[in-house]
C-alpha cells in the first residue's frame, strides 16, 4: 500500500536502462547502482500498477548485483507468451526494502483505435485483431511531475498504465521546457447547480486554441475523473488530444468525462494550490482576470518515489474529513 512517508533516496540505488525502446526477444539491458551502504541481499522485483487502493504485487523477484543486467534473463516472462500485456514495474531492493525508483515497463501494444459517432456520446473503441501485435517495451525511470504554479507546487504522479502514450507525451513535453509561464486560461469552479469542475493550461497562446503542433490519440483510460486527476483536453475530435491538461477539481463534477477524456496521472501534492488556482476570479469564457493571473511558472521531472511507497492522491480540501 501506498503510505505517506518520505521515499528512500533514489542514491541508494539506481535501474537505469542503456536505451529507450527494446525490440520483442532481445535483451533488456539496464545498469544497477548499488552503494556499499545498502544493506541486505539485492534484488529486482517485477511489479503490477498500483491498484485503487495503493497496493502493488510481485509478479517475478530475481536476485541481482551491481552492474550490467539484463531483465529479459532475470525475467524470462516478460517475451512468453504469458507475458504482461500492460504496464509493470521493475523495482530494485535491499533486503525487503525497495529503493530508489523504478522503471517502467511500457509494452509496445498496437493500441485500440477511438470512434465517436456522435459528440455527445462517449467514443468506441475498437480493438485490433487479435488483440494487437506486441512489439516489445519502452523502458524508463519512473519520475513525477512537479508543476511550479504561482498558487504553490503540484506533484503529479503519472499513471502510464492507464494511458501510457498520453503519460509519455506530457512527460516528454515537461522535459522539454514545453509548460514554462503558461496561463491557466480555463476555470471553472462550483456554479449554482453545479459542482467544481476543472481548471485548464497548456496552451502557450494561452487563447485555449494553441498546442504542441501535434495530436495524440484518445486512449481508453479507466483511470477515475476525481479531484486532482489530471487528464487530456481536447476539441469535438476524440483525437485532437496535444499539450492541454485539465486538473480535476471534484468528482461529482467530472464523473461524466470518464471514457470521453484520458486520465493519465494523480496529484499526490498540492491540494491547496489546485484549490486556489480554482478560486481566482473569472470574466466571460471561464478565464481569469485580475492582476494575479494563475500559471506555470514551471514544470519539471524528478525521481518518483519507490514503487508502492509514495504518498496517497490528494483529497479535496472541500470534501469533510479530508486532510
Amino acid at each position: 500500500m501506498i503510505v505517506a512517508v518520505c521515499a528512500v533516496s533514489s542514491a541508494m540505488a539506481q535501474l537505469t536502462p542503456s536505451k529507450l525502446y527494446f525490440g520483442i526477444d532481445r535483451p533488456i539491458v539496464a545498469d544497477l547502482a548499488v552503494p556499499a551502504s545498502a544493506e541486505g541481499e539485492v534484488s529486482v522485483q517485477l511489479m503490477s500498477p498500483l491498484d485503487a487502493e495503493g497496493n502493488t504485487k510481485t509478479i517475478a523477484m530475481a536476485e541481482a548485483s551491481a552492474g550490467s543486467v539484463d531483465l529479459a534473463a532475470l525475467f524470462p516472462i516478460l517475451w512468453s507468451n504469458e507475458a504482461p500485456r500492460s504496464t509493470t514495474y521493475a523495482q530494485a531492493f535491499a533486503g525487503d526494502t525497495a529503493v530508489g525508483p523504478a522503471l517502467v515497463l511500457q509494452p509496445l501494444l498496437t493500441p485500440k483505435s477511438a470512434v465517436a459517432s456522435d459528440p455527445r456520446s462517449a467514443p468506441q473503441f475498437s480493438t485490433p485483431p487479435g488483440g494487437g501485435t506486441y512489439a516489445g517495451l519502452r523502458v524508463y525511470v519512473d519520475r513525477d511531475v512537479l508543476l511550479d504554479t504561482t498558487a504553490g507546487n503540484i506533484t503529479v504522479r503519472l499513471r502510464p498504465d492507464h494511458a501510457p502514450n498520453a503519460a509519455w507525451n506530457f512527460r516528454s513535453l515537461v522535459d522539454g521546457g514545453f509548460y514554462e509561464d503558461i496561463l491557466f486560461h480555463r476555470i471553472i469552479d462550483a456554479r449554482p447547480g453545479r459542482e467544481p469542475f476543472v481548471v485548464q493550461v497548456g496552451d502557450p497562446t494561452g487563447t485555449g486554441t494553441g498546442g504542441p503542433g501535434y495530436f495524440i490519440d484518445l486512449e481508453d483510460s479507466k483511470l477515475p475523473h476525481d479531484f486532482g486527476v489530471i487528464s487530456m483536453a481536447r476539441s469535438g475530435d476524440p483525437n485532437s488530444n496535444g499539450s492541454q491538461v485539465f486538473l480535476c477539481l471534484s468528482r461529482g463534477g467530472t464523473a461524466f468525462l470518464d471514457g470521453r477524456y484520458t486520465t493519465f496521472g494523480q496529484s499526490i501534492d498540492g491540494a491547496d494550490a489546485i484549490r486556489a488556482i480554482a478560486e481566482t476570479p473569472v470574466a466571460a469564457g471561464d478565464r481569469p482576470t485580475g492582476s494575479d493571473l494563475p500559471k506555470i511558472i514551471t514544470a519539471r521531472l524528478v525521481d518518483a518515489a519507490p514503487h508502492g511507497t509514495g504518498m496517497m492522491p490528494v483529497q479535496n480540501p472541500l470534501e469533510a474529513g479530508s486532510r
